[in-house]
């Protein structure tokens, strides 16, 4: 496990992290440290921005209304996050909230919703989902703060695809073979994972997709899966094959 502090409160801000810097809390960061976490003066915090890594910081008290936060040494250089771009459907508000988290936690470093024929929510509050994102990454000890883009239409998508990046189309028809295998024949590079809308996706956009000169499309098994299940059960087999999981040093033996 890495070692990471998961006892301190740990918050995103906007500004720059050095030694002595002093930054401003916002009023729902004064509300969660003073109110929820019952945090005073000299209390101390961990703080990341995604460029300065994170850093230790004490709490200073000038008001009722007023909280600085004052860096004072960094506890972890800042980390490349992988080069993974997450493409979906949106879902319902509820069911959203949690596949953004979960894509946070798997990893993700772009989040992009796309428009299909199927999809249960024209409509996708980029507010929302950067403060789902944010909240994630505080949670798990994430150092950045995934991208996330406005929603676009899968073909215009596809029309600009970026040059190298291999996208893997997690297709409900494809042959229920082991994906582990298919992944296994990708070269190393910049990735992207696409989940479609809880109706599939139409027999027109999976020919469009399949035909993508960058495609690779994987089976997530003879299960029928809701989209948010199939956004951790398809990331978690990438990490595993091609990502980030795959290049983790081997455990040493146990003795016997």
């Amino acid at each position: 496990m890495p070692d990471y502090d998961f006892r301190s409160p740990r918050l995103y801000v906007d500004g720059t992290l050095e030694a002595g810097g002093r930054l401003g809390a916002t009023a729902d960061q004064i509300n969660y440290l003073i109110n929820v976490m019952r945090l005073g003066d000299g209390d101390t915090v961990l703080l990341f921005n995604g460029r300065d890594g994170e850093w230790s910081a004490r709490l200073e008290r000038a008001g009722k209304r007023d909280l600085a936060l004052v860096a004072e040494h960094r506890t972890r250089p800042q980390t490349i996050s992988p080069d993974l771009v997450y493409l979906f459907a949106p879902l319902k508000r509820a069911r959203l909230d949690y596949m953004v988290q979960k894509a946070v936690e798997m990893g993700a470093s772009v989040l992009q919703p796309v428009m299909t024929q199927h999809v249960q929510a024209p409509h996708i509050n980029i507010e929302r989902m950067r403060a789902n994102a944010i909240e994630a990454a505080e949670q798990c000890g994430i150092l950045t703060i995934p991208e996330c883009r406005p929603m676009v239409r899968l073909s215009d998508c596809l029309a600009d695809w970026q040059d190298g990046r291999r996208l893997i189309f997690c297709d409900e028809k494809a042959d229920s073979a082991s994906p582990i295998e298919a992944l296994r024949q990708i070269k190393p590079g910049p990735l992207a994972v696409l989940i479609g809308p809880e109706g599939g996706f139409s027999q027109a956009e999976r020919e469009l997709i399949a035909g993508h000169p960058d495609a690779t499309p994987i089976s997530l098994g003879p299960r029928i899966l809701r989209a948010d299940t199939a956004a951790v059960a398809a990331l978690a087999v990438v990490q595993a094959a091609v990502g980030d999981w795959a290049h983790m040093p081997t455990p040493p033996p146990r003795p016997s």
